[in-house]
């Protein structure tokens, strides 16, 4: 059975302390319409620039996984992606005051409570799905990281972690459903040791730390004296060494909770993949380098799916996207301009239009009237509007915008196209929008067989 998109029913906020920067800040989340994804907005820097949450956008994955889109960075973003991802919420766009994420407990748990608090509701068009039909990989030998994704009817993870010490041996975890994600796995917090924490400390590269948002492996024998400084240096009346090899700030939730902490870190980090998965997910030593490269690879294979060589495998009779009544709710254009039938799909970069080419269209009339052929530039500008409907959905209020030409380059006309045939418009993003440019590769099928393509480019502006 198909699953419907979903989003959050208002908005909520959350304040705490970035683990990093030290920042106080608070992060809201907001309902985002059908086909959004998850975008952050720094609202402290009055610029209103939209970063997607897309694995192409990763700047940094030493101490946590960071993003930046024009200029603008978020850093620590997987444990509210694994939330937001782990309860099957669609589209939401993030907001925040400072540059980095609230650390909490170090876990998921008040990101869940609070999106659960507000309720999330059902949407109208249908989840989209990346499904593993064939093993992806990948490899670091050195490191002795390997991550497969294997075929599965729905999304499955299981972990496996080993930091070669007596304090913190060989673990495994395991979600068979994303069901269980909540109730096992979201409350999992992150976890140091003992000479990770020394050096973070001592580079003041932990401004937000104090003890209570990460479990601390103790991997070398402690003196009093150390043990005094610590509890002084994060404020805490007095901190010992349990017979676990942990410090006696946090105890452990489950046996094997840094295990299922990493499996909360690959769903994060997974989420930029920009769609959910069906597919099982085997990991062994994932980190957020190793979880980000991963994700890239799939990423690259879903869109080589999505545009294959021999022609789009899209079903032209399922429900679609927007049929021609929604179109117009979108668009300016109305007959004779209006040139697609509907939208077949939509993700965070392409989009999927359809133009059923038949002879009672006006240009038939004089357009070669014995042997009719759809002109050129009909076809061209089908394919504008398609990739309007993209881009007027990257933006919040739509009904107030136009997309209009910049440029049209490499435009290649391979076959004719006659009535009765039915196009189907491929668009794919070429860049990031910037400063409301958008650039987009298009490709026109008929059947399996290439007829048209171009490399456009459009300016979103205000009405």
């Amino acid at each position: 059975m198909s699953k419907k998109q979903r989003t959050i029913q208002a908005p909520v906020s959350i304040s705490g302390v970035g683990l990093h920067t030290g920042n106080q800040v608070v992060i809201t989340f907001k309902p985002a319409p059908e086909n959004y994804g998850y975008k952050f907005r720094r609202v402290d820097l009055n610029t209103g620039t939209l970063v997607d949450a897309d694995v192409e956008h990763v700047v940094d994955t030493s101490r946590g996984t960071s993003i930046e889109q024009d200029g603008v960075r978020i850093d620590t973003v997987e444990h509210v992606l694994a939330a937001l991802a782990g309860l099957e919420i669609d589209n939401a766009l993030i907001e925040l005051n400072q540059s980095e994420t609230p650390i909490l407990d170090g876990s998921s748990r008040f990101y869940v409570e609070a999106l659960k608090k507000v309720g999330i509701v059902e949407q109208k068009a249908l989840r989209q799905y990346f499904e593993v039909t064939s093993n992806i990989t990948f490899l670091n030998a050195e490191k002795k990281v390997e991550m497969i994704a294997i075929p599965s009817n729905e999304f499955r993870v299981s972990v496996m972690i080993d930091y070669e010490s007596k304090v913190l041996q060989s673990q495994n975890a395991t979600l068979n459903s994303i069901s269980q994600f909540e109730n096992d796995f979201a409350t999992c917090r992150t976890f140091v040791f003992l000479h990770e924490l020394e050096y973070l400390v001592n580079n003041n590269l932990i401004k937000g730390g104090d003890l209570s948002n990460a479990i601390v492996f103790v991997d070398r024998e402690m003196s009093r004296t150390e043990l005094d400084h610590l509890a002084h240096l994060f404020n805490k009346p007095k901190v010992e060494v349990l017979k676990e090899g942990i410090l006696n700030n946090l105890e452990l939730q489950y046996p094997n909770e840094p295990a299922r902490h990493k499996l909360l870190d690959i769903i994060g980090d997974l989420a930029l993949v920009g769609m959910p998965i069906k597919g099982h997910i085997i990991a062994t030593r994932p980190g957020h380098y190793s979880n980000v490269q991963f994700a890239k690879m799939i990423k690259k294979q879903l869109k080589k799916e999505l545009r294959p060589e021999e022609g789009p495998k899209f079903d032209l009779n399922k429900t679609p996207l927007y049929n021609i009544n929604q179109i117009k709710n979108i668009l300016p254009h109305r007959p004779p301009f209006l040139f697609i039938d509907k939208i077949l799909e939509m993700g965070k970069d392409y989009v999927v239009g359809v133009k059923n080419v038949t002879i009672n269209e006006t240009f038939f009339v004089g357009h070669f009237p014995d042997e009719p052929v759809l002109p050129g530039v009909i076809q061209i500008e089908a394919m504008a509007q398609t990739g309007g409907i993209l881009a007027l959905n990257m933006v919040e209020d739509p009904q107030n915008y136009n997309t209009l030409f910049v440029k049209i380059d490499s435009v290649k006309f391979r076959h004719k196209v006659v009535p009765g045939d039915t196009l189907v418009f491929f668009n794919q993003l070429t860049a990031p929008m910037r400063r409301g440019l958008i650039c987009m590769k298009g490709v026109a099928y008929v059947g399996n067989k290439i007829v048209m393509e171009a490399e456009m480019m459009a300016q979103i502006q205000r009405k």
